[in-house]
């Protein structure tokens, strides 16, 4: 189903662009300090380290089945829907959840077993705080899915209809997550709780990493919040929003019970603008081993690193060096063109408890152990030999207005043209170099490719971080940053977007699409919004 932003705005019952916050709980710009953001009574504002850590449940098929070629297929059932966190100490937050959870359920599975995910939207017709038509797009981040299937953000299901998206999961194993990705009001689900991983292992993988209860998730998130519990929201005319409160799986600052061995952290930021630049109270360095395309071809040792919105890097911390009893702290140093209040420098913290038994180290060699070579991929083997188009972006706000643009284009240029304008055009299978430069005062800019996986070439004329040597689906364009990418095209045709993961930033409205394989007039059998519409919901109850 496609929409434009006036449709929206007129099925959500509101009458004009100039409204479209209406029913928002904002925290007025003038009122923010550096010491919170939030309009909480003393007691009633969360403190760091009071909450325990928790892992997001994870979901199970609802059914197996096997596809025409014999290959496995999980089917999973998950109903969007208002539900209400306890996530201040006193007072409850209404939400909007996968499942009616915040983060949502964990789906996790094997490369090669195919997945149907049937997606109810059953949320009520307008957000209940901030007001606007809850029409929704769920993207698989870091699939490469086909475009009818991509969460193509015009793609969008209604209140009372549901849709099918089907996801091959053939790529190596990483950390991916599933968000909403509805047009124009992608900040707000967001923010508001539709948000949660999704894990694909293989052989490799198990071989070289911690599994199990030391493979743990971190979904890093930031909130503000009204008198009243309820969440908040201002993003500075449209430049993004930063909470004073951290949190961790949805709890603020919370602890981790730790044993003295070596702990996998997928970490996801899940915030729709700050970045943050973690860090351990020790000084003592931890190990990257993957990004958000999966195992880099070696780890690195860092002592921190730099994290964008909608990046997954995957870490191996060793406690086995402290002592039972020992806290360390996860910290967070931030980033220019932050806004940081009083605890946001905090993250989590690890207490370490008993040692695991010898017969428990027996069974797991993993449990000291930090690999040094890991795996090679297809992408973080291309050179600039390999290239056959070379392009430039730039992305940009000009003189501090509104609309934020790459190149000048924006996604409303996209509607217009009846989704047929198009800012890259690559062939299937080809080599293309991307040059991604932010000229902009003020801001950095995670830029999201979908589809693909891409190898950082340079930063600014020099190598990549040590942190980001490997296979990257968004990269981070700090102000007055100058980044080249290389990627292949495949393994799909069709449309398919690219935008900045500020996500105050792409809905007004930082995002275009590009076109593999496909002339601008060529019949697309994968037309993101045609191809597979969503279809009333007849069923009764919520998943």
């Amino acid at each position: 189903m496609s929409i434009s932003r006036r449709e929206l705005i007129q099925l959500g019952g509101l009458g004009g662009l100039g409204i479209i916050g209406a029913g928002l709980v904002t925290v007025p710009i003038s009122t923010v300090s550096a010491k919170s953001a939030s309009q909480l009574r003393a007691g009633d504002m969360p403190k760091p380290y009071a909450a325990a850590f928790a892992r997001p449940p994870v979901l199970h098929p609802s059914s197996v089945s096997t596809g025409v070629d014999g290959a496995k297929v999980n089917h999973y059932r998950i109903s969007m829907r208002q539900a209400v966190a306890q996530i201040l100490p006193r007072q409850t937050t209404n939400i909007l959840g996968y499942n009616g959870i915040f983060p949502g359920p964990t789906i996790e599975l094997d490369q090669g077993t195919r997945a149907v995910v049937h997606m109810r939207n059953h949320m009520p017709k307008n957000h209940p705080t901030f007001g606007h038509l809850l029409a929704t797009s769920t993207h698989l981040h870091g699939s490469a899915s086909l475009p009818q299937f991509d969460g193509y953000a015009s793609d969008v299901t209604l209140p009372g209809f549901y849709k099918d998206y089907y996801y091959p999961n053939t790529q190596a194993a990483r950390s991916l997550w599933y968000h909403d990705h509805g047009v124009h009001f992608t900040a707000q689900n967001v923010y508001s709780g539709l948000a949660a991983l999704y894990i694909m292992h293989d052989a490799t993988e198990r071989e070289l990493l911690p599994q199990g209860a030391f493979d743990v998730p971190l979904i890093i998130s930031d909130a503000m919040f009204a008198a009243n519990g309820a969440l908040a929201y201002d993003d500075r005319d449209h430049s993004g929003l930063w909470g004073d409160v951290i949190l961790v799986n949805g709890r603020p600052w919370p602890v981790m019970k730790v044993q003295p061995r070596v702990y996998r952290f997928r970490v996801l930021n899940a915030s729709i603008s700050r970045s943050y630049r973690p860090t351990l109270s020790t000084g003592d360095p931890m190990y990257v081993v993957a990004t958000d395309g999966g195992l880099m071809p070696r780890s690195q040792a860092v002592k921190y690193w730099r994290h964008g919105m909608a990046e997954r890097y995957e870490v191996l911390i060793d406690f086995s060096k402290y002592k039972p009893g020992q806290r360390i702290q996860l910290r967070n140093l931030s980033n220019a063109n932050n806004r940081d209040y009083d605890n946001t420098n905090k993250i989590m913290a690890f207490d370490v408890v008993a040692p695991p038994s010898e017969s428990e180290m027996k069974l797991d060699p993993k449990w000291n152990f930090i690999p040094t070579t890991l795996a090679d991929s297809h992408v973080m083997g291309l050179t600039k030999d390999d290239a056959e188009e070379k392009r430039y972006f730039r992305v940009q706000r000009d003189d501090g207005v509104e609309p934020w643009t790459i190149n000048g284009v924006t996604w409303e240029d996209v509607i217009a043209s009846n989704f047929k304008l198009a800012s890259a055009d690559p062939k299937l299978g080809s080599v293309e170099i991307w040059e991604i430069e932010n000229k902009s005062g003020g801001w950095f800019h995670p830029v999201h490719i979908h589809l693909i996986d891409f190898q950082i070439l340079s930063r600014n004329g020099k190598p990549p971080a040590a942190w980001e040597r490997g296979p990257k689906d968004v990269v981070y364009i700090g102000e007055n940053e100058k980044v080249k990418v290389i990627m292949k095209f495949g393994p799909h045709m069709g449309r398919y977007m690219v935008h900045c993961h500020n996500l105050p930033h792409e809905d007004h409205s930082m995002m275009f699409q590009f076109r593999v394989g496909l002339g601008e007039m060529d019949e697309d059998v994968n037309d993101p919004i045609l191809a597979a519409p969503c279809q009333f919901d007849t069923e009764t109850g919520d998943d």
